[in-house]
């Protein structure tokens, strides 16, 4: 795949995925639904965001910026110390969900990058 064609290139770009993973965050703050979801995260979210733009930035094929500041992303790993439950995943897929229709204006890709992100989070599960 050529660079212009990834997701992050087909997005729009870093401004595109940084506006996703804030979007994605403000949804999180703001939506009663995702209040379980919230309270796992660290406060004051802003490290978790850079962090998240970072990663989403890697996983849509754009820099590796993400990789060379933390390693390979091992995200269930990375998970593991969290109990992530189907519920929590539903919240997750939700605010994504949210935030994805939100600020990619191409539909087609956005809900094949979702469907992708169900499986991915799907992966994280690791408590009934």
């Amino acid at each position: 795949m050529g660079e212009q064609t990834t997701p992050y290139h087909l997005i729009g770009g870093e401004d595109k995925v940084r506006a996703l993973a804030n979007c994605f965050y403000d949804i999180m703050e703001q939506d009663p639904y995702a209040s379980e979801l919230l309270a796992i995260h660290p406060q004051p979210l802003d490290r978790i965001r850079e962090v998240f733009f970072l990663y989403l930035s890697l996983w849509l094929g754009g820099p590796d910026t993400y990789q060379q500041q933390f390693g390979h992303p091992r995200l269930r790993a990375r998970h593991l110390p969290f109990t992530v439950t189907p519920e929590l995943k539903a919240q997750w897929m939700y605010c994504m969900r949210k935030a994805m229709l939100t600020t990619v204006d191409d539909m087609t890709l956005a809900n094949r990058l979702l469907e992708a992100l169900n499986t991915l989070a799907d992966h994280m599960i690791n408590t009934q």
